[in-house]
């Protein structure tokens, strides 16, 4: 017995975990309604993670517009946020801790202590950077960011919210960053080869600033152009310090605009919170100017928002959802909202709407009531109620804004359960009836499957029977076109034997014919043959005649042209001879005729040159001569020739006597 209590105690324990995690994971569930409206604390997206501190993100839907980028930074003691350049507008919220934010948006350095409750805003284009406090309670400093997106500031997801200073400035190469920053190689050598740090560091002391540090001080005034290190301290807003716009026993309730933070005037974002006690209730309302973009700051809730009447079911449906801290909800414009507190613990939450205008919520329930204005007859007919029940509604209200609501929370918990209960009961009888369709689709199908078999089947087997009977009349047909075959190949064989011994007749006839013209023919061709070969003959016989009488003429003309080569060659050497005899001895005269006196000479000359006048006459009237001989025919032109060049020799020689008997005339 003592054994049984232990084992019921651990089944007991082991019932109340499953249901608690049953629970924890109906809580965590978003219907696909909710889901961009509401982000919870685990879904959000971590960007940066170190052991100095963390950045995450999510993006929650406006409901008219793009998504809002909200971020959470989280430094631990004695951290650094390093400097960043702001893309879009930025309002933050601290949550936890305090430290100090440096910005400048490049007319002068500001900065700002921050502790738990402050709320600011920086504009695009600003350079910023928080460092946390090492205070003795070491709490870590946590802060809620939204960024600006509208027309005129439009948030942009694929550069981000901000770029790290470090990244902008060593995008350039070392030439430009020497040259504008005024510094030695090896400081620039050190900064580009220096490991990337994280985007959230340990804060170091002054003392312990390296050369990094401060050639990082030095970027920083060159990118703000802060040239004469003016620093100004800025005061912010605390939300915590500020007076609630209303309060009362349930909770309170407080809205930031650019009238109460001077930084808020040019912004389109403003800031709220709200403090619920246990048991309470934000009375039904909605905001006519923004959209409203809350974080649970502290306990558990439930909101309830309900479409406005105009809308489409298949766009809008009422919501009722549970929260707790760290989670992101939004309530888009014109949307009807409540929140409610457990019984067991307040509800706190702080958010950002996204207009900074003054408006006042338009309350359906308290003495702030919009109904409490409204014509009371007229709200009878709208509800279709009696004035009586009118009055008695509205003339109930005493609370306003803030009211008690006892186990409200816990109501709508539960019908939110029920509502999850009733729906995934539709969810699995739409399942069940989708499965059930499908089933009842796949049997159609198979029997669809199964009858066009079954066709396929009949189908087939008349195919093959009308194959088979097409088979037998095609074989019956074939018989019968054989026999008729047969029948037509034996007339034809008859008849071609027939027409074969015709034909063998004629054929022999025809042969005997073409015999006897063959043969005429042959005895033609053979006479033809005969005289063709004895005109070949005589035309070879020609053909050597001529080829032999051109060869003995060929060997004649050069059997004559070599002898007169050889002729031609002798008379020229004797030529060559004579003429270097007669230049010998015209030498031996010239210089003999050089020392005769002038006279002398001219009358030799004249003498030479009547010799030579009659020598000329003489060769003139021996070629007449010759050619008469030549014409009178007799004697061979070579011998002609031979007889020309004797005597020419012998005249040469006769007038080689009479010159040196001229040239000598004393001798005479």
């Amino acid at each position: 017995m003592l054994q049984k209590v232990p084992l019921l105690s651990l089944l007991f324990l082991g019932l109340l975990l499953c249901l608690s995690i049953h629970v924890e994971a109906f809580s965590e569930d978003v219907s696909a309604w909710e889901r961009p409206y509401l982000v919870r604390r685990g879904h959000r997206r971590s960007l940066v993670v170190t052991e100095y501190g963390e950045i995450s993100a999510a993006e929650i839907s406006s409901g008219t517009k793009g998504p809002y980028h909200i971020q959470f930074i989280t430094l631990e003691p004695n951290s650094l946020l390093l400097p960043v350049l702001l893309h879009a507008d930025m309002v933050f919220y601290v949550h936890t801790g305090n430290g100090k934010l440096s910005w400048t948006d490049g007319r002068e350095m500001k900065r700002m202590n921050l502790r738990r409750g402050d709320v600011y805003r920086l504009q695009a284009g600003s350079v910023f950077f928080v460092r946390s406090n090492l205070d003795s309670e070491r709490q870590k400093m946590r802060i809620h960011a939204i960024f600006s997106n509208t027309d005129e500031d439009i948030y942009e997801p694929s550069i981000g919210a901000y770029s790290s200073v470090s990244d902008l400035v060593l995008g350039f190469d070392r030439k430009v960053l020497q040259e504008a920053f005024k510094v030695p190689e090896e400081v620039l050598e050190e900064l580009t080869s220096a490991t990337k740090p994280p985007a959230v560091v340990h804060a170091v002391t002054k003392d312990q600033k390296s050369v990094n540090w401060e050639l990082e001080d030095r970027m920083l005034d060159f990118l703000i152009g802060n040239k004469h290190k003016k620093t100004k301290e800025t005061k912010t807003f605390n939300i915590l310090d500020a007076k609630p716009d209303f309060e009362n026993c349930n909770g309170w309730s407080l809205t930031v605009d650019k009238h109460s933070l001077k930084s808020l005037s040019d912004s389109n974002i403003g800031i709220f919170m709200v403090n619920l006690t246990k048991g309470s209730m934000m009375g039904p309302h909605w905001n006519p100017m923004a959209t409203e973009i809350a974080i649970v700051l502290h306990g558990r809730g439930m909101v309830r928002v309900i479409c406005h009447s105009t809308a489409n079911e298949s766009e809008c449906k009422n919501m009722r959802f549970k929260v707790k801290e760290g989670d992101v909800f939004a309530v888009p414009r014109f949307h009807p909202m409540a929140q409610i507190s457990f019984n067991n613990d307040s509800f706190v939450f702080m958010g950002f709407s996204t207009s900074t205008k003054r408006n006042h919520p338009q309350f359906l329930t308290g003495k702030s009531s919009i109904l409490q204005i409204l014509d009371r007859g007229i709200l009878a007919v709208s509800f279709n109620v009696t004035n009586t029940t009118m009055d008695q509604l509205l003339n109930a209200q005493e609370e306003a804004l803030i009211l008690d609501c006892t186990s409200c929370a816990e109501i709508e918990e539960n019908k939110m359960k029920e509502e999850f209960e009733k729906e995934k009961q539709e969810e699995e009888a739409r399942k069940r009836e989708e499965e059930e369709a499908r089933k009842k689709e796949e049997e159609e199908a198979r029997k669809r499957e199964e009858e066009e078999e079954r066709e396929r089947e009949e189908e087939e087997a008349r195919k093959r029977e009308e194959a088979e009977r097409e088979r037998q009349e095609e074989e019956e047909k074939q018989r019968r076109e054989e026999e008729e075959e047969e029948a037509r190949k034996r007339e034809e064989e008859e008849r071609e034997r027939e027409e074969e011994e015709a034909r063998k007749r004629e054929e022999e006839e025809r042969r005997e014919q073409e015999e006897a013209e063959r043969e005429r023919q042959e005895e033609e061709e053979k006479q033809r043959r005969e005289e063709e070969e004895e005109e070949a003959r005589k035309r070879e016989e020609e053909q050597r005649e001529r080829e032999e009488e051109e060869r003995r003429e060929q060997e004649e003309e050069e059997r004559e042209r070599q002898e007169e080569e050889e002729k031609q060659r002798r008379e020229e050497e004797e030529q060559q001879e004579e003429a270097r005899r007669r230049e010998e001895k015209k030498k031996r005269q010239e210089k003999q005729r050089q020392r005769e006196e002038t006279p002398r000479r001219e009358h030799e000359e004249a003498r030479r040159q009547e010799e030579e006048r009659q020598k000329r006459r003489w060769k003139e009237e021996e070629r007449a001569k010759e050619r008469e001989r030549r014409e009178g025919g007799g004697e061979q032109p070579e011998e002609q020739e031979v007889e020309a060049r004797k005597e020419d020799q012998e005249r040469k020689g006769d007038e080689g006597k009479g010159r040196r008997a001229l040239r000598n005339p004393w001798k005479l």
